[in-house]
């Protein structure tokens, strides 16, 4: 008797697997798309409320990059002030012309110098009555009272300790009366941009944790609202991210809108005060223009305020979530 063959089995299918997979995703981004469009309605119907924390979050947002953006702009000046270090070298009242001549030949030969000038007395006073505008004042002087004088160009690869030590060898000289090294102001001007950058470092730093706490009791506020709400979807089964999901997408809505104020307050500041230094810098004949933040400064303006908003949201949910259970 021929026993009847047995028909193979079908290997389970991977497509059920697969399908619910598409199907939790498929949830998933419905979920944060509602969360996200309910959460917005939410801040918009509250427009009183909702303008006054995005103006504070703006402010705080404001102040720190409006000052960063005003420092880039001095720099922006001060940039254009720099050259090489000089060294002036003030000769003494009895130094002929030919001894200041023949030094300043000599000196244009030392190892850490890359040039020398000599100026005489009588064409440094020339100068200073051509740029002086004082030229009847120093016509009636009876005598020149300026001295000789010397201008050291130290090589370009000479650090700053080096230029100091040099400068100091140079007055040594029994001929020179004083040596002034003419980058002092502006090293001082880098090291007060110095500071006032890390006084904006601290400064942001203060009101972004500002912004933090601001944000928090917010979220907190709206929390407290939506308490009996929690406590019905958790009752069904909801998890507490599920729960978290519309609280931060309302943190990051407050966070955008102040941001995007940020940028707006910002820009109009500095529209207000163009004209004002555009007239200055003509009357100094220079080129300057303020610079402001530009499309990408407020995008990230604005993509910093979310992720603030964000954080926000996440530290409030976190620490107040937990206390509403079911009971």
């Amino acid at each position: 008797m021929i026993g009847r063959r047995k028909t193979p089995q079908r290997k389970a299918s991977a497509r059920p697997s697969r399908t619910g997979l598409l199907n939790q995703l498929s949830g998933w981004l419905q979920h944060h798309r509602l969360s996200a469009a309910d959460s917005l309605v939410r801040v918009i119907e509250n427009p009183g409320s909702s303008l006054l924390t995005w103006l504070v979050i703006g402010i705080a947002l404001a102040l720190p990059v409006g000052l960063n953006v005003a420092l880039d702009n001095v720099s922006q000046v001060s940039d254009g002030w720099e050259s090489p270090a000089q060294i002036s070298l003030f000769l003494q009242d009895g130094a002929a012309t030919e001894e200041a001549q023949q030094l300043a030949s000599e000196l244009a030969e030392h190892k850490d110098v890359a040039g020398t000038r000599f100026i005489s007395r009588e064409e440094a006073l020339n100068e200073f009555r051509e740029l002086s505008g004082f030229a009847d004042v120093l016509a009636n002087l009876q005598e020149n009272p300026l001295p000789n004088l010397i201008l050291v160009t130290p090589l370009v690869t000479l650090d700053e300790p080096a230029v100091s030590a040099l400068r100091a060898e140079l007055e040594e000289n029994s001929v020179v009366a004083e040596a002034v090294l003419d980058m002092e102001w502006l090293q001082r001007l880098n090291t007060l941009m110095e500071l006032s950058r890390r006084i904006v470092l601290a400064v942001g730093g203060m009101l972004v944790v500002g912004v933090l706490l601001i944000l928090g009791n917010t979220i907190r506020l709206a929390i407290e609202n939506r308490r009996d709400e929690i406590v019905i979807v958790k009752l069904v089964g909801g998890s507490n991210g599920f729960v978290r999901r519309p609280f931060l997408y309302t943190g990051l809505w407050y966070g955008v809108g102040g941001g995007v104020l940020a940028a707006i307050l910002v820009s109009s500041a500095l529209w207000f005060l163009e004209d004002p230094i555009s007239d200055l810098a003509l009357l100094y004949e220079s080129a300057f223009y303020l610079s402001g933040l530009g499309v990408m400064g407020a995008l990230n303006l604005v993509i910093l305020g979310g992720l603030l908003g964000l954080a926000g949201a996440w530290l409030a949910v976190s620490r107040h979530l937990v206390h509403i259970e079911p009971q």
